[in-house]
């Protein structure tokens, strides 16, 4: 669940509105199967690596990732609130390869990795992985859902649309900050635990 939270298919689609706009249904989803395929390659690894790839691989404690995860999180929190959803697009920047793109910072990021070592730790490797599966299918499932209303919905209701995107926007940058900062007070918290 925590996972589903985070791949939150409802607010990932305000991230996704410049790709979901450009692209018809079938390369849209096409996109975002592969996008999955490269998000649910990098959640087992860390479900199953887990803080083993933090302290032996990297040499660093997870509440580092969390503290810093949490500042750029709080970061693209910031430039919801000044610049709107489309500020994702500034952050994604042009790709050639659009899949690498969205499940680069869109699915895979500071949250969403920490909630793979989270479930890593939580449950068997078995289980983790199966999460982490089923969370991403839910969510691409519905983001494909959420594209064919748009698609029906658009030509007929553009401004309704474009009001939703931007309030959602907004919506987005508040849960995305109070996400961000909660990551920075926990891994403070185990800082301060630690020593």
């Amino acid at each position: 669940m925590l996972l589903l939270v985070l791949l939150n298919p409802f607010l990932v689609i305000v991230y996704l509105i410049d790709v979901l706009e450009k692209l018809n249904r079938k390369q849209f989803t096409r996109v975002l199967f592969r996008a999955g395929l490269i998000s649910t390659g990098v959640f087992w690894c860390f479900a199953i690596l887990g803080d083993t790839l933090f302290a032996s691989v990297v040499q660093a404690e997870f509440a580092s990732f969390q503290i810093f995860g949490g500042i750029v999180l709080l970061l693209i929190a910031l430039q919801f609130v000044f610049r709107g959803p489309r500020a994702i697009q500034m952050l994604r920047g042009e790709s050639k390869h659009i899949a690498g793109a969205v499940a680069m910072p869109v699915l895979i990021g500071p949250g969403t990795i920490s909630a793979s070592v989270i479930m890593g730790e939580r449950l068997t490797r078995l289980l983790a992985c199966g999460a982490v599966l089923v969370a991403l299918i839910v969510s691409i499932l519905i983001m494909v859902i959420l594209k064919a209303v748009h698609d029906f919905v658009r030509p007929r209701r553009e401004p309704l649309i474009e009001r939703y995107i931007e309030i959602a926007g907004r919506i987005t940058s508040l849960f995305v900050g109070t996400i961000s900062i909660e990551m920075i007070m926990r891994g403070i918290q185990t800082w301060v635990q630690n020593f």
